[in-house]
């Protein structure tokens, strides 16, 4: 075997072992972002009736930046969105197979083996797997825990080197909740390009408004990744897309033509389906938003009176990421949950360990009573952990 999982430890961890064996007596889990696991699921009769006009005509004709009548919708929400300056030009959308797709694209546009990207020190482990694929390493910028999981610019400019080739930034963040609310002096500094991932911008809570990073430094080339996934709960159709700044327009569109027409791996009949998505989709949108800000209501009141947790009210996205007060071993913390009947995920599953020891992460994608009954288990197992102190 080669590659960059050669040598590495695929079995089970202490976690996951411990997991199989709370599932045989049942357990409540807060980890999941699985939309269709937790009773989100799109309109079936707005499925059947954009997938419809596919088969009504069907036909091949691939694009490699996708399906032009795809582009304009895109383009459409963009032009929708409450956020100044945001892109309307349909020749700067490529589609996708999915934001997985996207990155892979991006990290083989810009780097070459050997290159660096830099990213949070708090992230999706997606990232650091996709990277891996193209032998591209992270070099990893903090993120300020005091100011809301902001962007430490001392640290992002001291990681860049000679082989830097892009700023990785996911607003909003995964799992931190924080949202880039305006411009960064220190990517002007830099001039690198930037990968903006906004698959939670529909999805605000203490900020207003998600802002366009694009518009936030328009002479800039950045690269805004997207899609259906979070947007409409529907993970499993397979849709993204990659808007380019003016500036990434001009200096890469060609390039990254050359490379989706590689592969062509966004599906026809999904990018078909797009448009009516897009003209029917949005009142689901607002009401699965609607019951994301009542469970981050629900579990932020929860955790807030529970003594060993310090809860930072997020700017957008599903997720809460409490520190545990006392916490020396996250890991034995989430198998002493498990015990007691929950599930969370350690902050180290998201790289959150020099720094940011210590947290542990609850997905408020939750049904809300499964929700509310497992933040009381785990507000009871963590005042009972701290009595046995």
């Amino acid at each position: 075997m080669s590659g960059f999982l050669a040598g590495a430890d695929l079995s089970a961890n202490r976690i996951e072992l411990a997991r199989r064996r709370a599932a045989q007596r049942g357990y409540i889990d807060l980890t999941s972002s699985n939309p269709t696991h937790q009773g989100l699921l799109f309109p079936a009769d707005i499925l059947r009736d954009a997938a419809e006009q596919y088969w009504a005509g069907r036909r091949y004709d691939p694009d490699p930046r996708g399906l032009l009548t795809a582009r304009e919708a895109i383009a459409r929400y963009y032009a929708s969105r409450r956020a100044p300056g945001l892109p309307h030009d349909p020749d700067r959308v490529f589609v996708t197979a999915s934001t997985s797709e996207a990155y892979s694209l991006l990290f083989a546009l810009l780097c070459e083996p050997g290159d660096n990207v830099l990213a949070p020190d708090v992230s999706y482990p997606l990232f650091e797997y996709l990277a891996g694929i193209h032998r591209v390493a992270l070099r990893p910028y903090r993120l300020d825990e005091a100011r809301g999981w902001q962007i430490d610019s001392d640290s992002l400019r001291d990681q860049a080197d000679e082989r830097t080739r892009a700023v990785l930034i996911v607003s909003p963040h995964n799992p931190t909740g924080m949202v880039v609310q305006e411009r960064q002096p220190v990517f002007d500094a830099l001039d690198l390009p930037i990968i903006c991932d906004e698959v939670f911008a529909e999805f605000p809570y203490r900020a207003p408004i998600v802002p366009f990073l694009g518009a936030l430094h328009p002479d800039r080339a950045v690269f805004t990744l997207n899609g259906i996934s979070k947007m409409f709960a529907l993970p499993d159709l397979k849709l993204g897309w990659i808007v380019l700044s003016e500036r990434a327009g001009a200096q890469y569109a060609e390039r990254l033509e050359m490379l989706n027409d590689t592969f062509l791996g966004a599906s026809t009949l999904v990018q078909t389906m797009l448009p009516v998505l897009f003209e029917r989709g949005m009142p689901f949108v607002d009401e699965m938003r609607r019951r994301l800000r009542a469970n981050l209501d629900l579990a932020v009141a929860a955790l807030s009176a529970c003594p060993r947790l310090e809860v930072t009210r997020p700017d957008g996205g599903y997720y809460l990421f409490p520190r545990v007060l006392d916490c020396e071993d996250e890991e034995q913390l989430v198998i002493d949950l498990l015990d007691a009947g929950v599930l969370a995920h350690p902050g180290y599953y998201y790289g959150a360990e020099a720094h940011h020891a210590g947290h542990v992460m609850i997905s408020c994608l939750t049904r809300p009573d499964a929700l509310a009954g497992g933040l009381a288990a785990l507000c009871r197992a963590l005042a009972a952990f701290s009595r046995l102190r």
